[in-house]
């Protein structure tokens, strides 16, 4: 047995995958909270919504990402999670979707990377390094 096939684990991919989109969105949501979701509430009612509004945004940055590195329901954290990661998109960063940054770098790469790693583990689900492994959610 070479060293590839010692090394391959499925597992372990799918267990860091939630361990690095739950803690990075984790802290995401932490910094709103310390501002009491003030960016978001701006963006709300700049476009006629009420602000209480940005307390769902809670849900999407707090509560999912920490189901998601439990593994306790991960694929519909997840999905919450992809589907928060998209409607920020839209209303914070449209105008940067086709653009790039001063690097050269996706201007949105980091919110395409929460998008597109929760969407991953909404098809992979939890894995079975979780604490719960018996729902189609997990």
């Amino acid at each position: 047995m070479n060293i590839l096939e010692k090394i391959q684990n499925k597992e372990i991919g799918i267990f860091i995958q939630r361990l690095s989109i739950g803690l990075l969105i984790l802290f995401h949501g932490i910094a709103n909270t310390s501002t009491n979701y003030s960016f978001i509430k701006s963006l709300l009612s700049g476009i006629g919504l009420p602000e209480f509004i940005a307390y769902l945004v809670f849900i999407g940055e707090i509560v999912a990402p920490i189901l998601i590195l439990i593994g306790f329901r991960a694929r519909l954290a997840s999905f919450i999670l992809a589907f928060n990661m998209l409607i920020a998109i839209l209303m914070a960063h449209a105008s940067d979707i086709f653009a790039l940054n001063k690097y050269g770098g996706w201007a949105i790469e980091l919110q395409a990377l929460f998008l597109f790693g929760a969407t991953s583990i909404i098809f992979l689900g939890a894995g079975k390094h979780a604490i719960s492994t018996s729902s189609k959610w997990d």
